[in-house]
């Protein structure tokens, strides 16, 4: 099992933090090498990345489309616009859904450049 992080928006446009865990199922994916544990797929569209240097902020703001975020360097602090914030440093993953209502605002918080991985989902 492995846990991510979605961030959402309610129906009055506030956004959220929920823990999601999804499960992984011993699967033989790639013979002849040896099984291994995967979850099951969701559709994408397209990917890419992203660098923000260090310090950079941003105003509130609603995500652009469904993303799946993987921080490869650097750390984040997302804010939901409920108040609460959440860190986000290498190896995290965050599932971006808040494409309606008030939104959050993010910052690089870490004393180096971030490098992230954006994958849009389809919905």
């Amino acid at each position: 099992m492995i846990t991510y992080t979605r961030l959402y928006s309610d129906a009055q446009g506030e956004s959220h933090f929920e823990d999601v865990e999804i499960d992984l199922t011993t699967t033989d994916y790639a013979p002849p090498a040896p099984p291994l544990g995967l979850s099951s797929f969701k559709p994408a569209s397209q990917f890419g990345f992203m660098n923000a240097t260090a310090g950079w902020s941003s105003d509130w703001h609603p995500a652009t489309a469904r993303n799946i975020f993987f921080v490869l360097s650097g750390e984040w602090e997302v804010t939901a616009s409920d108040g609460e914030a959440r860190r986000f440093g290498a190896g995290s993953v965050l599932l971006v859904e808040d494409t309606t209502g008030k939104g959050h605002s993010s910052r690089v918080v870490s004393e180096i450049d971030s490098l992230a991985a954006m994958v849009q989902l389809t919905n």
